[in-house]
C-alpha cells in the first residue's frame, strides 16, 4: 500500500461495482473498535497487575481504571467533531488506515503503561490515542454508505453501525481467552494479553481499509429515481458541516441523541451488579453475565431493525417510539423488580437496550434527512458530542445516585428506582426537541457545486 493508494482519487469504484461488498469493509472497521464495550472485562486484571491474583496496596483501584472507559468516549465525540471535514476531504481507506493505526497504537501504549505501572499511559493510550481511533473510525464509512444506498440509507448505516454494538461478543471472550492463554506465575496475562489485541485489531481493520470503495460522481443505483414528491423531514438541499451547526435542528438532534443516549449507556455500564443488587441471590454472576450478553445482543440487533424500520415510517416516527415505549418501560421496572419478575425485567432492558442501539444508527440517515448527503459524515461528528457528554453523564447518574441512595440507608435492591424516573424524564426532553423538528430553512443550503 502506497500514500497515494489511500486517496479518495484512488478508490473510486468501476462501472459494474457490487456495491454490497461496501457494508462488510464498514463492519470491519466497526467490528474492531466495537471493543470499547467490552474493557470492562479488564477492569478486575487491571487492579491486580502487581498483586496478580488479588490487588496489592500499590495496584490501581476500580475507580482509577474506571476513567480509562470515559476519557475514550470522551475523546470519540470530540475527535469525530474535530476530524469529521477531514475524514470528508480524506476518504474512507485514509480515514479508516489512520483510525487503524490510533487504535491499535492505543493497545500498545497502554501495554507500556502496564508494563512501567504507569496510570497516565493507560490514559494517554488507549483513552485519547485508541480514542481518536474510535471516532475517526466510527464515521469513516458513514458518509459512504449514505452515498452507496441514497434508496435505503437506515439499513445501510444500520449494517454498518451493527458491528459496533456487536464489538464486544468478539472482543470479550477474546479478552478472557487471551489472558488465560498468557497467565503466568508473574504475571496475569492482561499486558500480554493488549499487545495481541494491538496487532489483531489492526490486521482485522486493515480488511476493511483494502475494501473500501466510493461511488463515482453522479452514480445512482440501477433502476433507482429520487422521488419527484419528498418525504416530510427529508430536505431537498445540501448544507454544509460549518453552517448546519448553526441551524436549530442540529441541536435538536444535539438533545435527542444525547438523551436517547445518556438512558441507555449508563444502565448498559452497570448492567451486571444492577441485576445481581436488585434481585440478590436469584441472580449469579454466571446469570448475570449471561444478561449483559443479552442485552448486548439487543443492543447490535436494535441498531439494523430500528434503522430498516426508519426508512418505512420516518426517522421522526422511529425516535417518538423510542421516547415513548422507553418511558413506558423505564417507570415499570422499579414495579417489576418489587414484583421480583425476572423475565419481565430482562425483557424490559433487551427492549430498552434495542433502542439505544437503534438510536447511534437511525441518527446519520436523520442528519442526512435533514442535512442532505454533502458533509454529512462531518456534521455526523460534530453531533457525536453528544455521545461524549452522554458517556458521562450516564454513567455518573446510575453510579452517584445509587451510592447516594444507600449511603442514605436505601436497601440496594431499591437504589436504582430513583434513576429510573430519572431516565423517564430525560427521555421526555428528547420526545419534545424531536417533536420540535421541522425542515431546514433554505437560507442554509450550500450554493457551491459538490461532488461525491
Amino acid at each position: 500500500m502506497t500514500p497515494s493508494s489511500l486517496d479518495r482519487q484512488s478508490i473510486v469504484a468501476p462501472p459494474g461495482f457490487d456495491r454490497l461488498l461496501v457494508p462488510p469493509a464498514a463492519l470491519a472497521v466497526h467490528l474492531s473498535i466495537g471493543q470499547v464495550y467490552a474493557f470492562s472485562t479488564f477492569n478486575l486484571p487491571l487492579t491486580r497487575v502487581i498483586g496478580i491474583t488479588h490487588s496489592a496496596p500499590a495496584d490501581w483501584n476500580l475507580k482509577e481504571i474506571g476513567w480509562v472507559f470515559s476519557i475514550a468516549i470522551a475523546i470519540l465525540g470530540l475527535s469525530a467533531a474535530l476530524f469529521g471535514r477531514w475524514v470528508e476531504r480524506a476518504g474512507p481507506r485514509k480515514s479508516m488506515f489512520i483510525a487503524a493505526l490510533c487504535f491499535s497504537g492505543g493497545f500498545i501504549v497502554s501495554a507500556f503503561g502496564i508494563h512501567l505501572h504507569q496510570l497516565w499511559l493507560l490514559y494517554l493510550g488507549y483513552g485519547v490515542l485508541g480514542g481518536c481511533g474510535l471516532g475517526i473510525g466510527y464515521i469513516s464509512p458513514i458518509s459512504t454508505l449514505i452515498k452507496w444506498f441514497p434508496d435505503r440509507p437506515g439499513m445501510a448505516t444500520g449494517m454498518a453501525i451493527m458491528g459496533f454494538g456487536g464489538g464486544a461478543l468478539i472482543a470479550a471472550p477474546l479478552s478472557v481467552l487471551l489472558m488465560a492463554h498468557f497467565k503466568t506465575a508473574t504475571s496475569n496475562g492482561v499486558l500480554e494479553t493488549f499487545v495481541t489485541m494491538g496487532v489483531i485489531y489492526f490486521m482485522f481493520m486493515m480488511i476493511g481499509v483494502y475494501s473500501a470503495r466510493v461511488p463515482a460522481p453522479g452514480w445512482k443505483p440501477e433502476g433507482w429515481i429520487a422521488p419527484a414528491q419528498p418525504k416530510h423531514l427529508v430536505t431537498t438541499g445540501d448544507v454544509a458541516a460549518d453552517m448546519a451547526w448553526r441551524t436549530p435542528q442540529f441541536w435538536l438532534l444535539w438533545v435527542v441523541l444525547c438523551m436517547n443516549v445518556t438512558a441507555g449507556i449508563g444502565v448498559l455500564g452497570q448492567a451486571s451488579p444492577m441485576i445481581q443488587e436488585i434481585f440478590g441471590r436469584r441472580v449469579s454472576p454466571a446469570a448475570a453475565a449471561s444478561f449483559v450478553g443479552l442485552i448486548s445482543l439487543s443492543n447490535m440487533g436494535g441498531r439494523l431493525f430500528w434503522a430498516t424500520l426508519s426508512d418505512y415510517i420516518g426517522r421522526r416516527n422511529t425516535y417518538r417510539v423510542f421516547f415513548l415505549l422507553g418511558i413506558l418501560l423505564y417507570s415499570t421496572v422499579p414495579t417489576i423488580g418489587h414484583l421480583g419478575s425476572i423475565p419481565l425485567f430482562v425483557a424490559a432492558f433487551c427492549i430498552i437496550l434495542s433502542m439505544y442501539g437503534g438510536g447511534f444508527a437511525a441518527i446519520p440517515a436523520y442528519l442526512r434527512d435533514m442535512f442532505g448527503t454533502y458533509q454529512v459524515g462531518a456534521i455526523h461528528g460534530r453531533l457525536l458530542t453528544a455521545w461524549s457528554a452522554a458517556g458521562v453523564l450516564g454513567p455518573v447518574l446510575v453510579n452517584y445516585i445509587r451510592q447516594y441512595q444507600i449511603d442514605h440507608g436505601v436497601p440496594k435492591a431499591q437504589a436504582y428506582s430513583v434513576t429510573m424516573y430519572i431516565m423517564c424524564g430525560l427521555l421526555l426532553i428528547g420526545f419534545l426537541c424531536n417533536f420540535a423538528m421541522r425542515p431546514v430553512d433554505e437560507k442554509y443550503y450550500y450554493r457551491g457545486s459538490i461532488e461525491s
